[in-house]
């Protein structure tokens, strides 16, 4: 008998790739148009912000880690003052930290808004992608009336925030919601009823509870496979035990259920921003910090629009940290991306990889070495020593 001549390829996709917003680097093994396995590397564009952490003061840290990731900037100098203030023994005033769960709640809007078109296009929906994105200009308008800022609000401020909230800045909250909630009406219709869509996401990158479970899925990624997984909800912190959430998940967990369920955490924040406007406390919007935090480490947890976000930091007592650890909800997703690809076509990539909304360049904080198995011990733990995580082939 002649030999038959294998079908298996693999197809590397990035670092560098049209379908890719940021510097990511795939590979899909396939069997004609099925992929078979999917590995992943990060690390491409590292930038030591952790390190940097370590030279610079608590105040200047704060705008730093503001910039581990634009989208969610918010979230990120939250955690940070959150834990800050949680090794100083200080509580922001009931104000500022309605505020701060205000501007998150925006933050998750404008997230979720600009991912929906993000997604569309990697479908091939670009009219979707158009509209969406024409609508996040309304987000972003509040945002920039409220803070001064379209991308880095730098609201928050060791012991509170710095931005308030007057009777004009309200009105204009009231009608912008009322006008994203109009849209997001639509949006909701389109992602559930339009056939060519549903073609691109029913069924698609189906995740299970159990598996959902297994991997650590977090976030919208996680809600949609049916777990009741929501920092907001499990531990609430800033203004959320005075304005707490209406917790949104799905069963289907496909990539339409994820669509629903960040469309549907859209009117959730609505809701949550028109209470916020209404009920605001008031008082002061900030409280005294020293300026040396007190020796001691701890763990601050928010929920980010993707996730858990999830920050370790240790103070020696001085005005520097000794550590700042930052894990990040993509990470913990992107294991679901590798799994649920198996099984489906090469074209169905793009959308399983949007659907977990990634960010890579706020995940990166390692890089990986491919060597020969047998590696020794000591090698290994010599690489440790520097941060590398190696991996056997």
């Amino acid at each position: 008998m002649p030999r038959q001549k294998s079908e298996r390829f693999i197809v590397p996709i990035g670092p560098q790739h049209p379908a890719l917003k940021e510097p990511g680097h795939f590979e899909f093994t396939v069997e004609g148009e099925v992929v078979t396995n999917a590995t992943a590397r990060l690390g491409f564009v590292h930038r030591g912000m952790e390190k940097g952490a370590e030279s610079r003061t608590w105040t200047q840290d704060l705008y730093l880690m503001e910039r581990v990731c634009g989208i969610c900037s918010h979230v990120h100098s939250m955690a940070f003052v959150l834990g800050v203030e949680k090794l100083a023994n200080v509580q922001a005033p009931p104000r500022a930290q309605a505020i701060r769960e205000l501007v998150a709640e925006l933050e998750r809007i404008h997230s979720h808004i600009l991912w929906l078109g993000v997604a569309a296009h990697e479908g091939g929906f670009d009219t979707l992608f158009m509209f969406s994105w024409r609508d996040r200009e309304t987000v972003m308008d509040l945002l920039e009336t409220i803070s001064g800022n379209r991308v880095n609000y730098s609201a928050n401020v060791l012991g509170g925030v710095k931005v308030d909230i007057n009777e004009r800045q309200k009105d204009e909250l009231l009608r912008g919601m009322d006008f994203l909630e109009e849209r997001t009406r639509h949006y909701l219709k389109v992602v559930t009823e339009d056939d060519t869509f549903l073609g691109r996401t029913r069924n698609i990158g189906v995740m299970t509870f159990e598996e959902a479970t297994r991997l650590g899925a977090i976030g919208p990624t996680g809600r949609a496979s049916g777990l009741l997984r929501d920092v907001r909800m499990d531990s609430p912190y800033a203004g959320y035990p005075d304005f707490p959430i209406q917790i949104v998940t799905a069963k289907a967990g496909d990539l339409e259920a994820r669509f629903v369920v960040r469309i549907k955490e859209l009117f959730e924040s609505y809701r949550l921003v028109r209470e916020i406007v209404e009920k605001i406390p008031s008082g002061d919007l900030t409280t005294k910090i020293p300026r040396r935090i007190p020796e001691g480490e701890t763990v601050s947890r928010v929920e980010a629009p993707r996730g858990e976000l999830f920050y370790y930091i240790k103070s020696n007592g001085t005005d520097r940290p000794e550590r700042v650890k930052v894990r990040t909800p993509s990470l913990c997703n992107c294991a679901s991306v590798l799994t649920t690809a198996i099984g489906h076509k090469l074209a169905d990539m793009p959308m399983i990889l949007a659907g977990i909304d990634p960010c890579f360049s706020c995940n990166d904080r390692m890089v990986v070495l491919n060597g020969p198995a047998g590696q020794s011990l000591w090698d290994w733990e010599k690489l440790r020593q520097y941060g590398i995580e190696y991996y056997k082939k």
